[in-house]
Formats: C-alpha cells, sequence, structure tokens
C-alpha cells in the first residue's frame, strides 16, 4: 500500500491550538463502520451509541514533563532533549535537537548542574542513549527542570498542565498523552457506570512508535518503535466477562486499542494480564481479535493513526469521515474533536 493513500486535505486553521473549557464539549463524528454513515454530534452524545453490559477501556498513563532544555558542557550550545523510553540505571532513549550538536560523550547541563545527561550512543532511528548524573530523586527533578512534550503543531502556551492529562491519568511514562481520554470528566465517567457501562483500563506509556512519521513510501516497510505496556489481571477479567456475555469492547483511544490487540491475538482474542514492549502496527488487512469500536481524536495525514482506523473502519470510510470533518470544521489532533467508529 502506497503511504499516499492515506493523504488527506487539512486546513492549518483547523488544528486545535488549546484545549477547550470543557472537557466534554468537543464535538463528536459518529462512523458507521459497515456502512461509512455518519452523525454529527457532541461528546456527551456518547453515552447514546453506548449499552448496559458494553466496556470502555481507556489509557491511565500519565505524561511525564518530558522535554528538558540544557546546554552543551564546554560550548554553551543550547540543546532540546526529549525523554522517550527508561532503559534503567538511570538511562533513557531520547531524542535531541539539533542532533549534529551531540555525538557520543557529550554532556549536556541541566538547571545549573541539577542534572546531567552524558550521550553514550545513537540509535537506528535518529535518538540517543543518555546517562543522567543527579542527587536526588530523578522524577522531582523532572518535575522541576521539565516541561508538558507538547506535539510541535501546538505552538500555543498550555496555561495548565493538567489540561494535557486524562482525568484518570495514574502512571507515570509518556512522552504524548492518550488524547481520545482528554474529553472524559469525572463527572462523565460516573454517568456512564450509572448505566452499567463497564470501564476497565489498561496502561501504555506513549513514546516514538505513536507520534514518529512515516519516512518511507510503502506502508508496510514502517517499523513502529517499541513501547511499555502493562494489563493487570481485574482489568482483563472485565474485558473477557463483557466478551463472554455478549457486550462490546470498545478502546478509548488508539493506545488503548493496540495493547488489546497485541495481547489478545497471542490468545484467540481472550485478555491475560501481562506486561512487555509492543511494537503493533494496524494498518488495512488486519484482523482485530478484542476489539468493537474505538473513540479516538482525528488524526495527521498520512500516519500510522489514520492507518489503524481505516484497518477498522475501511480507508475510504475514513478518508470521506474526514473530508466531511473539514467541511464542518472539526478541531483536529490533540486538543481537537472526536470520533466515535462503530
Amino acid at each position: 500500500m502506497d503511504v499516499n493513500d492515506f493523504d488527506f486535505y487539512l486546513p492549518e486553521t483547523l488544528i486545535a491550538q488549546n484545549p477547550l473549557p470543557d472537557r466534554t464539549s468537543s464535538r463528536l463524528l459518529v462512523l458507521d463502520k459497515r456502512t461509512g454513515e455518519v452523525e454529527h454530534r457532541t461528546f456527551t452524545d456518547l453515552k447514546r451509541y453506548l449499552k448496559a453490559g458494553d466496556t470502555l477501556v481507556l489509557n491511565d498513563t500519565r505524561v511525564i514533563p518530558a522535554r528538558l532544555f540544557g546546554v552543551k558542557e564546554g560550548t554553551g550550545a543550547h540543546i532540546e532533549v526529549l525523554l522517550l523510553k527508561p532503559l534503567g540505571e538511570d538511562r533513557w532513549e531520547t531524542l535531541v535537537r539539533p542532533g549534529k550538536r551531540v555525538k557520543p560523550g557529550t554532556r549536556i547541563v541541566f538547571g545549573d548542574g541539577l542534572l546531567i545527561a552524558e550521550c553514550e550512543e545513537s540509535t537506528d532511528v535518529g535518538g540517543r542513549v543518555v546517562r543522567f548524573e543527579y542527587d536526588g530523586i530523578f522524577n522531582e527533578l523532572l518535575d522541576q527542570l521539565g516541561e508538558m512534550p507538547l506535539p510541535p503543531y501546538i505552538k500555543a502556551q498550555l496555561e495548565d498542565n493538567e489540561r494535557y492529562q486524562t482525568v484518570y491519568a495514574k502512571h507515570r511514562g509518556s512522552a504524548a498523552a492518550p488524547t481520545a481520554g482528554l474529553h472524559f470528566t469525572e463527572e462523565y465517567l460516573e454517568e456512564l457506570k450509572a448505566m452499567d457501562v463497564n470501564l476497565a483500563f489498561v496502561t501504555l506509556h506513549v513514546g516514538l512508535g505513536t507520534f514518529r512519521p512515516v519516512s518511507v513510501d510503502t506502508v508496510e516497510e514502517h517499523e513502529m518503535h517499541s513501547e511499555f505496556y502493562t494489563l493487570t489481571e481485574e482489568n482483563a477479567r472485565i474485558i473477557n466477562e463483557t466478551k463472554t456475555n455478549g457486550g462490546r469492547i470498545i478502546a478509548v483511544g488508539t493506545t488503548s486499542c493496540r495493547t488489546l490487540e497485541t495481547i489478545g491475538r497471542k490468545y484467540g482474542g481472550k485478555l491475560v494480564a501481562e506486561e512487555g514492549w509492543t511494537s503493533i502496527f494496524i494498518y488495512p488487512g488486519y484482523e482485530f481479535s478484542v476489539i468493537d469500536g474505538l473513540v479516538t481524536n482525528f488524526h495527521l495525514p498520512k500516519s500510522t493513526l489514520v492507518m489503524l482506523v481505516s484497518a477498522l473502519a475501511g480507508r475510504e470510510n475514513i478518508l470521506r469521515a474526514y473530508d466531511e470533518a473539514v467541511r464542518q470544521e472539526y478541531r483536529f489532533f490533540s486538543f481537537g474533536d472526536a470520533m466515535l467508529i462503530l
């Protein structure tokens, strides 16, 4: 498949720069994956499409202030470091800018020496492995020195860092938010539970695999970067019982979807408690083993996430729905509106 088959026209003015004051006030485009028909709703209408016994699966990862700004030891050149994945023993896989200034042996100083990173090696995706030196507790220093890693297409300053966290964010580790979950409030989740809609949680720490651009011409040649996931026994039980009882599994976000499908395809659609690394790449032709539906935001042209939703609903249906969303001036990307695929 040609990557250009997943391209679409998107005016830059539709890229949402700020979250709405009320999380649940976003619009909701509902796409019937069988017919391709769309409906225009608001996010609070989601409950109209859910039934007692259905389960929403949410990713409870928490974004860390993963963007660090420092200076190169010896020259004072400014260096930006984005933390992607902990490797143990104070080593991290990172992205650095400008990369040409950071070679193995380069030392980068943050906060007048409170934190120092030494580059150990380059990675196969243009990143760097660094080892940190510090006194004290790393997470406390990161909270003190780091900034929220907003995507590059968001130019506005975020006034409240919690707006780039879901209300159920729990386990620190993501370099980006699972943005489909940003639409939920605690009150709305309680409303859904009162309807006997189940909530289950997975944890996938969002890293390079989710937002790295596709740089090849052929879809099948793209390789996903691995991301760490966890599913507990209790949450696996909720999902399995839902399927046994005829309820639907609706993933909130592509990260929840990828976690469920990573585990489910190993065990014939059944979920088991486990943790590990996933580099699953879902594109048209993939047969889903767990999920029945998906709540998601609108994604970048030619991205792996557009390919994932195309696998679920069909490429032509998705591109028509996206064209309709552009005509109706939906807000796109991380702080944008939502789509429900059922």
